[in-house]
Formats: C-alpha cells, sequence, structure tokens
C-alpha cells in the first residue's frame, strides 16, 4: 500500500541509566555552610568568636564558681578541714574561684569536665588540677564502665588508671541521650543558633566595609541611543568607585557623575532589614540553650521576665545552682574516697544576694511552723541535723 510506510515504527533506542537516577534531586541553590561539631572547632565558633556564646559561659561559670560553699555531714558543718583548705587553694596557680570557672566552663563547653588529683602527704590530695576535655579519652572496660583515661598531649599519651580504690580522676559530665561515657554541652544545642548568629554579624561587617548591598545604581546614557559603556569607561568607573567612595571612611562623599551618568538611589529590601531581627532571635536562642535570661544578655526587645531583679533570681535558681549542686556533689563523692568520711560540699543559700528574698521568706515560714520539731526546721533550711533536744 501507498501508505504502509506510517505504520512503521520507529525501532526502540535502548537506554542505560541507574534505576536510582529518579530519586537523585538536583538542587539551584547551594548548600547551608554549618561549622565544624567536634569539641575545638564548637569551642573556637561559639565560644572564642561568637559574643553571645562567650557571654553565656562567663555569666554562668563566673557565677557558679563566685558562690559560697560549706562543708558539712549529717551532724555538723565544719570551720576548718583538709577538705576545705584543698578547696581554697586547689594548686599553686589557681584559688578557688579559677579553679571552678575552669571546671564549670568545661563542663558548659564540652559538656565534660575532668579532674586530676596529685598524691599529697595527708589524707586528701595535695593538688587538683583541671584538666583539658579535647584531650582526654576514656576507655571502657569489658562491662562498660571506665578502667582509664588518656590524657594526650603533643603526640604522648598518659594513662591514669581507674582501678584502685581512691580513682585519680574525677568525671563530671552532663546528661547524654546517645552516648554512654560523654555529656551533651549547651554549646552543641546551640550550633546552629551560633552559625547563624556568626552569619549575621558578618553581614554586618560586610555591610560596613563594602556597603555589601549598594546604596544607589548608576545608569548610563549615552549619546545617539548608546546603552553601554565602552570598556576603558568602564574600568574606570569600577576604579573611582572602589578608590573615593567605598569603605567607611568614604561614607557620604559626593559623587560626580559625567558623560550621561545619573544616580539612582536604592534603600534596603525588607529581607536586608531583617538581618538585624534574626540575629536577635539567633541570640535569644543561644541563651535560652545555656539557661540565661536573654534580658541579662542585653537582648533587646526580651520582656519575658517583669524586671531585672526577676530575671537574675530565676538565673540562679533556674541555672546557676542546678550546676554547682551537681558539681559539688560529684567533687565530695570523690573527695570522701581519699578522706575516708562523709562530707558534704554544698552551695551556701543564706550568702547568695539573688535569693535573698526568697531565704527570707523561706526562714520566716519555718520559724513559725510550730508544729515541726527542731530537727525538721533545720532540714528544710538545708542545715546540718541535730539529735532531739540538743
Amino acid at each position: 500500500m501507498v501508505f504502509d510506510f506510517l505504520k512503521r515504527t520507529r525501532p526502540v533506542v535502548e537506554t542505560k541509566a541507574s534505576a536510582t537516577g529518579r530519586v537523585v534531586a538536583w538542587g539551584s541553590s547551594g548548600r547551608v555552610a554549618w561549622s565544624p561539631r567536634d569539641l575545638v572547632s564548637l569551642a573556637k565558633s561559639g565560644f572564642q568568636g561568637n559574643p553571645m556564646g562567650f557571654r553565656a559561659v562567663k555569666l554562668i561559670s563566673e557565677a557558679a564558681s563566685a558562690m559560697p560553699l560549706v562543708l558539712q555531714d549529717d551532724t555538723r558543718r565544719f570551720d576548718s578541714h583538709p577538705v576545705l583548705d584543698l578547696m581554697r587553694r586547689p594548686n599553686g596557680a589557681q584559688g578557688r574561684a579559677e579553679f571552678l570557672e575552669a571546671v564549670y566552663g568545661h563542663l558548659l563547653l564540652s559538656g565534660n569536665a575532668y579532674i586530676e588529683a596529685v598524691p599529697g602527704a595527708g589524707s586528701v590530695p595535695g593538688e587538683l588540677h583541671v584538666l583539658r576535655s579535647d584531650r582526654m579519652a576514656l576507655v571502657p572496660g569489658a562491662d562498660g564502665w571506665p578502667v582509664a583515661y588518656d590524657y594526650s598531649v603533643g603526640g604522648r599519651t598518659h594513662r591514669f588508671a581507674m582501678t584502685q580504690e581512691c580513682q585519680p580522676i574525677c568525671h563530671i559530665k552532663t546528661f547524654h541521650p546517645s552516648d554512654d561515657h560523654y555529656g551533651f554541652s549547651p554549646l552543641q544545642a546551640a550550633a546552629v543558633a551560633i552559625d547563624v548568629h556568626s552569619s549575621a554579624s558578618a553581614w554586618s561587617k560586610a555591610l560596613l566595609d563594602n556597603a555589601a548591598r549598594p546604596s544607589g545604581a548608576i545608569v548610563y546614557k549615552g549619546a545617539d541611543g548608546q546603552a553601554q559603556l565602552s570598556t576603558d569607561q568602564y574600568d574606570r568607573l569600577v576604579s573611582e568607585m572602589e578608590m573615593h567612595h567605598q569603605g567607611a571612611r568614604n561614607a557620604g562623599r559626593p559623587m560626580l557623575l559625567e558623560g550621561g551618568l545619573d544616580w539612582k538611589p536604592m534603600g534596603f529590601s525588607p529581607s536586608d532589614m531583617e538581618f538585624q531581627q534574626t540575629k536577635e532571635a539567633a541570640g535569644r536562642e543561644i541563651a535560652t540553650a545555656f539557661g540565661v535570661p536573654p534580658m541579662l544578655m542585653g537582648i533587646p526587645g526580651d520582656a519575658t521576665y517583669a524586671n531585672y531583679q526577676e530575671a537574675n533570681r530565676a538565673f540562679y535558681r533556674l541555672t546557676v545552682l542546678p550546676l554547682v549542686a551537681r558539681v559539688t556533689a560529684g567533687i565530695s563523692h570523690w573527695l570522701s574516697t581519699f578522706t575516708g568520711e562523709l562530707v558534704e560540699l554544698r552551695p551556701d543559700l543564706d550568702q547568695i544576694p539573688a535569693l535573698a528574698v526568697e531565704r527570707d521568706q523561706l526562714w520566716a515560714r519555718v520559724g513559725t511552723a510550730e508544729f515541726l520539731t527542731e530537727v525538721e526546721k533545720r532540714i528544710l533550711l538545708g542545715l546540718p541535723r541535730i539529735q532531739e533536744g540538743a
């Protein structure tokens, strides 16, 4: 037939492709660049390179290390004791506040704090030293409990054996939901907010240095409908802009235009104006991760607390006190293995100015409770117990 060629089908060309080719997604935008999450990099970007992270860690560690401590057992509070002398001057280079600030700082930055006991002549260690968390590695035994700690510096490693009764290392850690041996730090939880805050700061710096977005546009209207500058004209214009109209020192300098050039001013877009709000929101997230009221961090626009005094009280009650209680309990139990007596270091709540109002109310309420015995009243006030009738 004449039209048989229309019925002919073209041969199927065999194509070869991966079975997963259909699920490969090609993105048109770049990937988000997050900072490294290892301890050293995170400490550099979140503490050494970010004012919010630095201030949060310093605020907590300094407040916690300055908190007065008392030593007591079940029946009395000690005015003098070898443990008090040791804590008053843990080593030749650090006093109590400096030593505890380092402990709290490592705990906040890495979730782990390591204290080394140097043997002494008496019943307590001769010195206490805080060891860097990034240099320490836990060695688990067959049962999962640590049998040693390896401390590595400059290619050399020292092993602290944990098999004896008086262990040379006190390891204090925070809760970690997916790690049996190491703690989880607030800095890790705030890592994304720290990246956002640092990026917003970098954008602001670029705005000051280079006017990140031009404040206007130069429009060329050449003669006879010419719409483009020559190469020499363009290079000269760019050179003039960079030399005389860029940077903070040239801000506000008038511009001389010639040869058909016209200046069209431009303002900031709404997305540009949101950078400052994004930075403040990231700072608020950092403060929240560390447990510091944003008001104490100087973040504007935060009205969570009625006043500064209430925010400061909440800071001590919800953040500083739990942290101090965790650390002092760990150190007390550890040092008790050296002394052989059950003594406890704890914060003296009656000497904390931020909690003065609460303590006054508690003392007044307990003092007028006639149905309580003297022993029960002392327990409620956090004082050592005494025998009935004493």
